[in-house]
């Protein structure tokens, strides 16, 4: 009986604690970058890690702002859906992504998102942390395990590949690579591939004015239609939506990412 009155005596104890002691412990995790953002997308706080990753130097240069100051406008399109998805009460749990880090350079992350609750249980906003896998040497296994294949996609996405192919460069069985890639990246190697392909395609639609249709055989697809179905399935958006959005002008939404289709 006592312990179960000290547990319950600390529970309530936690809740008056100052959260910003809590908050501010994520300064001191160098490889993970950690961030709170408001009920439209703006950022209300960041940790050093993140600050250092967007080039800020200080915390104020952050706050109030939101994705598409600091990412490619391609990329803040997606930050921007993932926020408006975790609003709705979804949750984003150790989402494997190859992305940019801050030299430029294409790293290895995993991002986990949650909503923000206020006492009485409304959704104020999101926060989440993303860990630069390199940097984290626990889960340097985890990349090794599907490294060659997946660079070899992330090389070849415009090529037809098969995954007899992937197999193969892999020194693996067919069987055995499924495995891995459901194990480590929670998809299949078509899935994978089908993923790099679109986020290609996103990059090429937002970042230059070619066709659709060149878009489309340029990134590895060779059915249009398969390829705006996909594409919506996977981002919401049709190809033509996209681009249709991309020729908006994005200062105008800096202040109102809501206004984001």
């Amino acid at each position: 009986m006592k312990n179960k009155k000290e547990e319950t005596e600390c529970i309530e104890n936690i809740k008056d604690v100052d959260m910003n002691q809590i908050i501010n412990m994520f300064s001191l995790l160098p490889d993970i970058l950690f961030w709170i953002k408001n009920s439209r997308h703006c950022f209300v706080y960041a940790n050093q890690a993140f600050l250092d990753h967007v080039g800020a130097a200080k915390l104020d240069y952050v706050i109030g702002k939101n994705d598409f100051d600091f990412a490619p406008v391609h990329v803040a399109r997606q930050f921007i859906q993932d926020d408006k998805k975790v609003l709705a009460g979804a949750c984003v749990t150790d989402r494997f992504e190859i992305n940019q880090s801050n030299n430029g350079e294409l790293a290895w992350f995993t991002t986990s998102k949650r909503p923000l609750k206020d006492k009485q249980g409304n959704v104020i906003g999101t926060y989440g942390i993303t860990r630069h896998l390199q940097k984290t040497s626990t889960t340097l296994a985890h990349i090794n395990a599907i490294k060659t294949p997946v660079e070899f996609i992330r090389l070849n996405y415009q090529k037809a590949i098969t995954i007899e192919q992937l197999a193969q460069i892999a020194h693996l069985s067919v069987s055995a690579l499924e495995r891995r890639f459901k194990k480590y990246l929670a998809k299949t190697p078509k899935q994978f591939l089908t993923e790099t392909r679109l986020e290609q395609a996103r990059k090429l639609l937002v970042e230059t004015s070619l066709p659709i249709s060149s878009i489309c055989f340029d990134t590895g697809f060779v059915d249009p239609s398969y390829f705006a179905k996909q594409f919506k399935y996977f981002f919401g958006s049709t190809p033509s939506q996209i681009r249709k959005d991309n020729y908006l002008d994005i200062n105008k939404h800096r202040s109102n990412p809501d206004n984001l289709v």
